[in-house]
């Protein structure tokens, strides 16, 4: 066999796959867990403002995100203790958030958010983000398998 027809070949069998995977059924409530999703990831989004602490049950073990400035981070060891007083933020909100499911048991949120943070010269200011999370349902139960988030010019309000 020709290398050039070896290639293609292997470039349809991967094309083919990959079509499969994203022609996927979603799972049979998704509307459900599309909307129980955002609940979540509205959760993560508020936890900087004194909410309570989400991650633990969000992440999965294995979970691994890229921050703003670009550093890779796993999920949190422990979760801190709660207390509401404790702020790194105010005005927390999720802006926005859908959900397209890949399959019945791979999912993909793409959301924003925007809080207030206070600087070192105690002015405060308002920070934006962008962020794809990728979701992933085993042995029954949906967690974040990875966050990718960017830092993005605050839309005017």
């Amino acid at each position: 066999m020709s290398r050039h027809v070896f290639v293609a070949l292997m470039m349809a069998c991967v094309a083919s796959a990959a079509g499969e995977a994203v022609a996927g059924e979603a799972p049979a409530d998704a509307n459900k867990t599309a909307r129980w999703m955002i609940a979540q990831e509205r959760a993560w989004a508020e936890q900087a403002c004194g909410h309570p602490w989400v991650l633990s049950d969000l992440l999965a073990a294995d979970f691994r995100g890229t921050s703003p400035k670009g550093t890779r981070y796993d999920k949190p060891k422990d979760a801190p203790a709660y207390d509401p007083a404790t702020r790194f933020s105010a005005d927390c909100h999720l802006l926005g958030a859908d959900v397209r499911f890949f399959g019945a048991d791979v999912a993909v949120v793409y959301g924003s958010e925007s809080s207030v943070a206070t600087l070192p010269d105690s002015k405060h200011e308002r920070r934006c983000l962008v962020w794809t999370d990728t979701w992933l349902r085993r042995n029954g139960k949906w967690q974040i398998i990875a966050a990718q988030d960017t830092r993005i010019e605050c839309p005017s309000t």
